[in-house]
């Protein structure tokens, strides 16, 4: 039945009342409920499995969630403002301003109104942006296939093998709230929703570039469509200028941070002069072609084989509306081309939640519910365990 059927069909009962913005937040809170349930039980399955073995190891449980690697440098932000540099052995020097702002800003305003320390207030912003990802995420695998499609599909970024990320004082979880809210307001026509969100994502992580580029190129593809059917520029615009609007508001919070930084450096391409210092530039690829080269045979065509599932993926998801399509690819070649740490390219996957919608609607398929969760708890399993074996090691993820 469609949505215009469901509006117009006439009540068994009588006719209810006008729906209020809370109640229908209410009735949407229910219906992602299911979905909410499941991604937190496996976020909780992973910290406890991380408790665990952190207890074993004689080892802080929460250091390694909000006090090591990127963490730090935000809360430094938070703490200090943009103003630390560090220079390494080779020369190369790290500058907090390869950092944007949103997260260390809602660290230090939440830590300023409650008892919270910048990493409590860290992991605060991370775990509720990563129930707000989680619904998110079941909205647009709900509107694309329906409810349980959308329950699997949260449930799948909750078992990602580096969900242990989501639990951390890290930006994936809020970036990700903020991309999913995004392209859901695109598929329901709320552009000038759907720019203000893409604004914030600007200022959380530069990948926001993905998601810019989704919205970009949706609607100049709409606005060819539309004009080529009417020949006519001016009704063509007119129409659209919610979407032109939108478009226009989406790249504005990813400039605003890249031109602070040329403003306070001095030169207009000092944020990626900052990020080549970090070693985060743009190569190509050449630095994963030499990675992969660089491996023993066995551990060379395994990575050869994840690259593989990963390009089949890709290809599964061709059928996906064009922004939820331009998106996860675009997600997954700037993970790729760049020259930075080889070890952080899953992490920096993980915001692109679309390429598991084949997946879950694959697992749907299975002949019992039961056979579906049992494949989700593995999955779970696996993940929580490789999670607290990644925290206790040396290396960033």
């Amino acid at each position: 039945m469609s949505d215009h059927q469901l509006r117009t069909r006439t009540p068994a009962g009588p006719a209810p009342g006008p729906r209020t913005p809370g109640s229908r937040a209410a009735a949407a809170f229910r219906a992602a409920a299911p979905a909410l349930a499941v991604y937190a039980g496996a976020r909780a399955l992973g910290l406890l499995a991380f408790w665990a073995a952190a207890s074993a190891a004689g080892k802080d449980p929460l250091g390694p969630l909000s006090g090591r690697w990127d963490s730090v440098w935000y809360q430094r932000i938070a703490e200090n403002g943009y103003r630390y540099t560090v220079t390494l052995p080779d020369g190369s020097v790290h500058s907090d301003l390869a950092f944007f702002p949103l997260l260390p800003a809602l660290e230090r305003a939440i830590s300023e109104v409650t008892p919270l320390t910048l990493g409590g207030a860290g992991l605060l912003v991370a775990w509720t942006a990563g129930l707000l990802a989680a619904w998110g995420i079941f909205a647009v695998g709900a509107q694309l296939r329906g409810r349980r499609t959308g329950v699997v599909l949260a449930a799948l970024w909750g078992v990602y093998p580096t969900a242990f990320v989501q639990s951390m004082a890290y930006t994936e979880t809020l970036f990700t709230a903020l991309a999913a809210w995004a392209l859901y307001a695109v598929l329901r026509g709320r552009w000038i929703v759907a720019g203000a969100l893409c604004v914030l994502a600007g200022l959380t992580r530069p990948t926001a570039a993905a998601l810019i580029a989704a919205l970009a190129i949706t609607a100049a593809v709409t606005l060819v469509r539309e004009y080529r059917d009417e020949r006519r520029a001016g009704p063509v615009l007119r129409r659209n200028a919610r979407m032109i609007a939108g478009v226009a508001l989406a790249p504005l919070g990813w400039l605003a941070y890249v031109v602070f930084v040329a403003v306070r450096e001095g030169s207009p391409f000092a944020y990626f002069d900052v990020q080549a210092q970090w070693g985060n530039n743009i190569d190509g690829g050449r630095a994963l072609a030499a990675f992969i080269a660089g491996l023993p045979w066995p551990a060379a065509l395994g990575l050869c084989a994840a690259l593989g599932l990963l390009g089949w993926l890709v290809v599964l998801c061709v059928r996906q509306p064009l922004p939820v399509l331009v998106y996860a690819i675009t997600i997954v070649v700037i993970s790729l081309i760049g020259a930075g740490y080889f070890g952080s390219r899953p992490r920096l996957m993980m915001p692109a939640f679309p390429l598991l919608l084949p997946p879950a609607v694959a697992l749907l398929r299975l002949r019992t519910t039961g056979r579906t969760a049992a494949v989700l708890a593995v999955l779970a399993c696996a993940s929580a365990a490789y999670g607290a074996w990644t925290l206790l090691g040396p290396g960033p993820p």
